[in-house]
């Protein structure tokens, strides 16, 4: 039984063609299926990692310090989470397993699969037309044709010549039945079952490898791995290892109380050596006091009672075990009040039962003792002094737009919704994109953007319209009106724009000395002191969140001040193009420095200028800032070879120093990205000391392009080579200490690297 023998009518090969196309299909839905899983391992991969990122970081912050004791559950713990982090990375390897082995071999079987079937397809059409040609061939010729009557000899003649053709005719005929039954035996005897039989073994060949590739891809999608299970093991054991009786007694035994017990407070008598008629632990009942002690007397009583209803209710609330301790410590509690109280209720209700039904005593006053004083009181005259009237200012109002100190001119959206915190606070901003101006007010807990319309020099919202938009501010702010008819909205506080925002007649613009990824880079220097400074211009036509990314660099250096960074002078924002307003550094990036005078630098001056980049960084990192993009590139010379970090565009700043990117990698840096940045997005002050061990390499190789020696590596070819554990090799007359240097900037671990302080006087003692 095969294809040759049973399935070669037409009926068959629709068959067959339509097999090939459901395996297609199949094939299809197993390729989704596969990529669907190892991209769920890949991203449950990242998952746990952040999970043990999120506890190496509160455990960083909370513990601190040197640790007395570290208890069995401690031990549980840190068991639970490393191994949390081997399956992490252990799932990771599974997705690329995956990806590199079955994905990749089933994609090449469905084109394989694909190309069978067409060839399948044209070559059954071959031999099905060559078989129709054959039957179709005129074989069959008239035996005879009509004949007239004519002359005798003309008739045998004709006779003779019919006779003759038709004799070729019939030869000829024999001949072609002959070749169609011998090509018809040929057809159904060997070429269609050659080619049926060529089709089932390559089917069944396939689906031996479809076989194969489902045995892979379950041994490695498989949770019942011997890594899995010893992972999880190692889990049930460490939670075993916990024992709740005895977790706590080195715990007390170590941290034991030691001393006596405080003396308790006792009635202070001395207090009455000038008094008279008072008695220690007595109160005093006469007519003064009996009122006071009726009304104190009465909330008291309704306490005790109060106290006495609540610990009966707690202690049928929480009989359960898992709110027994707290029940018993309120109860505790509530007894501690309720005899406290009940001490003061009684020895009130002692003192007003001593009284009885009788009037209250009296108190002895000596009359001498009261006296009465008065005082008169005199007021204060003072002169006032005749002062020249003040010149009148302009006013606030009539300045031009670009003066008003609420004006922010260009900023993005995202700007402002940091600036407007409040309900009511509120600025104007030109529109993005278009010549127009914005009101930006925040309300109801969001920023609120209006349009104001001009027409005719004539300025509005949807009401009263003035002659210039400060009037039209002016008018909202003073008369608390609502900013449209159809909103409540309220201008109340104006937001000042800061000290960095500058005019844009401020800068006088020189050449063009680079381009960055928003626009040109040019010379220039201030109108008002002539100083050098380097302006980056932002293109007009880029969206919206693209120049919001190239003014968070300015954001950024705004909080910054050290000899080693890049200084911000401000930035032009009032209207297009956005300036960035930048010290200029004389001698350029610091990588051309390299390629170009580094044959000229001795290594005790390359140990100074790596000192820079450290000190810099170390800055950095006590500031919470992560640069991201820290290389020889983006790094600057000035003076007497003094190198500055420069190029915020990537750099965040967290409070808890870590930062987590997501979005594609098209433009990471990959030869200088460390690989948990690479591989989770977990960027950390940790990632820039690898990316400093790079710059190191780059230093002291005079501006050699990483992972170039000794031979050249792509960007995926180097993240799969520093995975297995590939670190470069030192440069040429590299001295040893720097080498080793670097190679503590590339541990894998995080952790395990040196803080940019340490890189600093490490590197101070070197030079």
């Amino acid at each position: 039984m095969g294809f040759a023998e049973d399935l070669w009518c037409p009926q068959g090969h629709a068959a067959l063609i339509k097999l090939q196309d459901s395996e297609l299909r199949l094939m299809e839905v197993m390729k989704k299926w596969m990529t669907q899983r190892a991209k769920s391992d890949r991203e449950f991969s990242v998952q746990l990692h952040q999970m043990s990122a999120i506890v190496e970081k509160l455990e960083g912050s909370q513990l601190g310090g040197n640790i007395d004791y570290i208890s069995q559950f401690n031990k549980s713990w840190n068991v639970l989470v490393s191994q949390t982090e081997s399956l992490s990375r252990l799932m990771r390897k599974h997705s690329e397993d995956l990806m590199v082995g079955p994905l990749s071999k089933l994609t090449l079987l469905i084109r394989d699969k694909q190309q069978l079937r067409k060839t399948y397809g044209e070559q059954w059409n071959l031999l099905s037309q060559e078989l129709c040609r054959v039957k179709a061939t005129q074989a069959k010729r008239k035996y005879q044709e009509a004949s007239k009557d004519k002359e005798r000899e003309k008739a045998k003649e004709r006779y003779i010549k019919a006779t003759l053709k038709l004799h070729e005719h019939h030869n000829e005929y024999v001949l072609s039945v002959k070749a169609a039954q011998v090509h018809h035996q040929f057809h159904y005897g060997q070429s269609q079952p050659a080619l049926l039989g060529a089709l089932q073994t390559l089917q069944e060949e396939m689906v031996l490898i479809l076989k194969e590739i489902l045995q892979e891809y379950f041994d490695l999608s498989s949770l019942l791995h011997d890594e899995v299970v010893s992972v999880h093991a190692e889990m049930a054991n460490a939670l075993k290892a916990i024992q709740p009786q005895t977790e706590y007694e080195n715990f007390i035994q170590q941290n034991r109380s030691r001393g006596e017990v405080p003396a308790c407070v006792e009635f202070d008598s001395n207090l009455l050596e000038d008094a008279e008629g008072l008695k220690p632990e007595d109160l005093q009942l006469n007519e003064l006091t009996v009122e006071g002690i009726q009304h104190r007397f009465s909330p008291l009583f309704m306490n005790v009672s109060l106290f006495s209803s609540v610990c009966c209710f707690r202690v049928y609330q929480f009989s359960k075990r898992n709110a027994l301790e707290d029940s018993r410590q309120q109860v505790v509690l509530s007894m501690v009040a309720r005899a406290r109280l009940e001490a003061q209720r009684r020895l009130l209700a002692d003192k007003l039962q001593s009284l009885g039904s009788k009037d209250a005593p009296p108190i002895d006053l000596d009359d001498d003792q009261i006296s009465v004083t008065s005082s008169n009181s005199s007021s204060v005259f003072y002169t006032s002094h005749q002062v020249p009237p003040a010149l009148a200012p302009v006013p606030e109002v009539e300045k031009p737009l670009t003066q008003q100190s609420w004006y922010h001119g260009a900023i993005p959206r995202l700007e402002v919704q940091e600036l407007l915190k409040n309900d009511g606070d509120f600025l104007v901003r030109e529109s993005q994109g278009k010549q127009e101006y914005v009101l930006s007010v925040h309300w109801g807990g969001q920023c609120r953007h209006f349009l104001i319309q001009s027409t005719d020099g004539v300025y509005r919202l949807d009401g009263e319209g003035f002659a210039s938009v400060p009037l039209l501010i002016k008018h909202l702010h003073s008369s608390h009106q609502a900013v449209t008819k159809r909103t409540d909205i309220l201008l109340k506080r104006p937001i000042i724009k800061d000290k960095w925002v500058l005019e844009h007649d401020d800068v006088i613009l020189g050449q063009s000395i680079g381009r960055g990824n928003f626009g040109e880079v040019f010379s220039g220097r201030l109108h008002s002191d002539n100083t050098p400074v380097a302006v980056k211009a932002c293109r007009e036509n880029l969206p919206a969140e693209h120049k919001n990314k190239f003014l968070m660099e300015a954001r950024i250096l705004k909080q910054y001040d050290h000899p080693n960074i890049v200084k911000l002078i401000g930035v032009c924002t009032q209207k297009q193009p956005i300036y960035i307003i930048m010290e200029l550094v004389q001698g350029g990036d610091f990588l051309t420095f390299l390629r170009t005078e580094g044959h000229n630098l001795k290594t005790k001056m390359l140990i100074k200028m790596a000192e820079n980049v450290a000190s810099g960084m170390a800055y950095l990192e006590s500031k919470k800032c992560i640069h991201r993009d820290l290389a020889a590139r983006n790094c600057l010379v000035g003076e007497e070879s003094v190198v500055k970090i420069s190029d915020f565009g990537m750099s965040r700043q967290e409070q808890d120093g870590v930062y987590s990117a997501a979005g594609g990698m098209k433009q990471i840096p990959v030869k200088w990205t460390a690989p948990e940045a690479l591989n989770y997005g977990r960027y950390t002050t940790e990632s820039d000391v690898w990316s400093f061990g790079v710059l190191l390499w780059e230093t002291f190789s005079r501006g050699v392009t990483p992972y170039t020696i000794p031979h050249t590596l792509s960007n995926q070819q180097t993240r799969d080579e520093v995975e297995r554990g590939y670190r470069m090799p030192a440069p040429t007359n590299c001295p040893d200490e720097i080498y080793a240097l670097m190679r503590q900037c590339w541990q894998y671990e995080p952790k395990n690297r040196p803080s940019f302080p340490h890189h600093q006087c490490l590197l101070t003692e070197y030079f």
